[in-house]
């Protein structure tokens, strides 16, 4: 199999299998997404973790990567995402807007895709990202489970039969370590029922209530949001109809689902130069 110095980093060959193998770099790996990355990229065979990164000053840097796993591996966790992003393909980001920006202009500059799950992005950072993505490979989206993109499907169809009948709220909930809110998950929802509903959520969307509200406004759409404990991620899009309601929820159990919907989009990118995409073009859902 010949491999062109330039696609090294993408396809390694496996010597023990013969199968071709992705290169994968993990950022935040000791936080709670990513040693989720990390036990996944663990037991893909297709796959092979070529690096793990860490912020400056993080007690984790120089320790082996799998050992937050309790699998040692040899990776050690830096903080140099040159050196990281030498020998990888796919960086997956599931980090903060800030360090997200960072890591994407490296990776521009050095022809490296990147899975971006990163949630809380200013519309200027996410015009900075499409900017980017027209000279490398992005799939970015704020939830990458496999249930939740088939839900946002069932919320676009929903939309267009229910239309204007139905007072629309979207309830989300998620643990106390979040930091932005509602999440990027229940946006993305009400951008889909409102897409359907031919409106702008910038002008349908309520996101606070307090005192004297007076009545709903007819059209807009509400968020909820709760903080607390160790909660995954849930979140329900309630249609309240006059005599019915029909809510579409989706509850997660575990961040491995999180985990194997960025490894499905990092293989969507294997083969793609640039792009912007979401997990509805990696999974096939896009009308």
């Amino acid at each position: 199999m010949q491999i062109s110095q330039r696609n090294r980093a993408i396809l390694q060959v496996s010597l023990s299998e013969g199968m071709p193998t992705l290169n994968i770099a993990v950022a935040g790996s000791a936080g709670r997404m990513g040693r989720a990355l990390l036990e996944a990229v663990e037991r893909a065979p297709d796959l092979r973790l070529s690096a793990a990164l860490e912020r400056s000053g993080s007690p984790y840097l120089g320790k082996d990567a799998g050992e937050l796993i309790g699998a040692p591996c040899g990776i050690e966790i830096t903080d140099n995402v040159d050196a990281a992003l030498d020998g990888s393909a796919v960086l997956i980001d599931f980090t903060r807007p800030e360090g997200t920006l960072l890591h994407v202009a490296r990776c521009r500059e050095k022809n490296v895709k990147m899975v971006i799950g990163t949630t809380g992005f200013l519309p200027e950072q996410k015009e900075a990202l499409r900017t980017a993505s027209r000279d490398m490979a992005i799939v970015l989206a704020p939830n990458m489970s496999v249930g939740v993109n088939v839900t946002l499907k069932l919320l676009e169809t929903a939309a267009r039969v229910l239309n204007e009948d139905y007072d629309i709220e979207v309830i989300e909930a998620h643990h106390r370590h979040k930091v932005d809110a509602p999440s990027g998950t229940a946006l993305l929802m009400g951008e889909v029922v409102a897409k359907a509903l031919g409106r702008e959520l910038s002008e349908a969307a309520v996101y606070s209530r307090e005192g004297h509200t007076g009545e709903r406004v007819a059209g807009s759409i509400g968020f909820a949001t709760v903080r607390g404990g160790d909660i995954v991620g849930d979140h329900t899009v309630m249609f309240a109809g006059i005599g019915e309601r029909i809510e579409i929820s989706h509850k997660a159990s575990s961040r491995a689902t999180f985990a194997e919907g960025a490894l499905r989009a990092a293989r969507f990118l294997a083969d793609k130069r640039n792009g912007m995409f979401d997990m509805q073009d990696v999974l096939g859902l896009r009308r």
